[in-house]
């Protein structure tokens, strides 16, 4: 079956969106992110509630953290032997159905804090599958040289959505945990039928035989890598000391003293600042010193955490999000367009698996961090110390990793090609 050109209407366009399985895949993203960023408010204050714990906060987070971690090896192989659109299809069914259950929980007044826990373990499970295969898709949905402009699209969709979805979530709270479920339960289905429709011209794996070189291969890649296990590592450490996320219910119920409503606020806040950025960069991608742009955003992300942990205001709290979310934007587009730059796509299954428990999964270890941290010595010094971590880590990085900070230009997608086997080089239509 030949490719139908309706896929790519304008392929010699700038615009990223004009590509029809890309504008598929962007409303997908879109669906799914305020389905979760919806969850998370609502399993948060709905946990919180229950416990009054920041130590429960943060089981959250390692629950969802962990099926990743375990996974990251076969996610990485399956990406890469099967259709990624159909994994991504059926991992979005499985997490509306997810939402579903945790909805009928509330309803029917069964729910415990341990239901929750397992509910979202399995949430975390199919994550672990959906987040890099649809890391992985990117790169095939447009032409090479618009892969940053789609990155910092689809960077922008995320961003869009978590602006959303907190807000939507802790509004829509105000009618029970379970309008929120089922609501998330919802867009978690339309996100699946969205990803079920796209057409795309793709390589055809060649299953080989699993090996313990195959499944490792996407760790051996990124280790050959420096400035690639730069860029993945600097990452995960800035999220991992910086991510207060997990303890939003406790700054938003005990230190600036507001409702679920100022929850969603709280949320929302990072992704307004890096929507902002990611809009900005869909129209003029970063071109020159991109390595050391890269460094600073970090680095602005450490100080705007430590502002964030000292303010008492609101108004201050909301500003240092902002900023903390630009910055943060700036670091995700950089590093997501190098790294998917550097990779063959048959290798991109795996070093997206890899590169998810590394980055993608830090944000649920960063809550458990948080959490751990925040019940021995506060919530306050918790974050103030992952923004002071996260600077220090700057520091270090540039020594140990000074290739990463002299890349200059994004813009030479060569070795998505190169390294690829003759036999996976086939093209044909699905």
């Amino acid at each position: 079956m030949s490719a139908n050109t309706e896929t790519h209407p304008s392929p010699d366009s700038d615009s990223v969106l004009s590509h029809l399985p890309f504008s598929l895949f962007w409303r997908a993203r879109v669906a799914s992110t305020v389905a979760n960023q919806m969850q998370i408010v609502a399993v948060g204050w709905q946990v919180y509630q229950m416990t009054g714990s920041a130590f429960d906060l943060g089981i959250v987070g390692l629950v969802q953290f962990l099926p990743a971690l375990f996974l990251a090896l076969v996610v990485g192989h399956v990406a890469d032997r099967y259709d990624r659109r159909q994994i991504a299809r059926i991992c979005l069914f499985i997490e509306g159905i997810a939402a579903a259950i945790l909805a009928l929980g509330s309803i029917q007044g069964w729910l415990s804090k341990d239901a929750i826990f397992v509910i979202v373990f399995i949430i975390g499970a199919t994550r672990a599958f959906e987040s890099p295969t649809m890391q992985a898709l990117v790169p095939g949905l447009v032409p090479a040289r618009l892969l940053p402009r789609a990155v910092a699209w689809a960077a922008s969709a995320t961003q869009t959505a978590v602006i959303i979805g907190p807000a939507l979530g802790g509004f829509i709270y105000a009618l029970g945990a379970s309008a929120v479920y089922a609501i998330s339960s919802a867009a978690f289905i339309i996100a699946s039928v969205l990803v079920n429709r796209i057409r795309i011209e793709t390589v055809l794996p060649k299953r080989e035989p699993a090996t313990l070189t195959s499944l490792f291969a996407g760790i051996a890649f990124i280790k050959s890598r420096p400035a690639v296990l730069g860029a993945i590592s600097l990452d995960l450490f800035a999220v991992l000391l910086g991510g207060a996320t997990a303890l939003l219910p406790i700054f938003a119920h005990d230190i600036l003293a507001t409702g679920p409503l100022g929850l969603g606020l709280l949320r929302s806040a990072p992704a307004i600042g890096a929507l902002s950025v990611g809009l900005y960069l869909t129209r003029r991608p970063l071109t020159k010193r991109v390595g050391r742009s890269m460094f600073i955003a970090v680095a602005i992300f450490g100080v705007a955490t430590v502002v964030f942990a000292l303010s008492r205001s609101m108004a201050l709290s909301l500003v240092a999000l902002v900023i903390l979310g630009a910055s943060d934007m700036i670091s995700v587009v950089v590093r997501s367009s190098f790294v998917q730059l550097q990779t063959p796509d048959a290798m991109r299954g795996r070093v997206s698996a890899v590169n998810s428990v590394f980055v993608g999964t830090s944000n649920q270890l960063g809550e458990f961090e948080s959490g751990i941290t925040a019940s021995w010595v506060g919530p306050v010094p918790a974050v103030m110390i992952g923004g002071i971590g996260t600077i220090i880590v700057v520091a270090l990085w540039i020594r140990l990793f000074p290739e990463l900070f002299k890349v200059d230009r994004l813009t030479d997608p060569s070795t998505t090609t190169e390294h690829a086997p003759p036999s996976q080089r086939k093209r044909a239509s699905n």
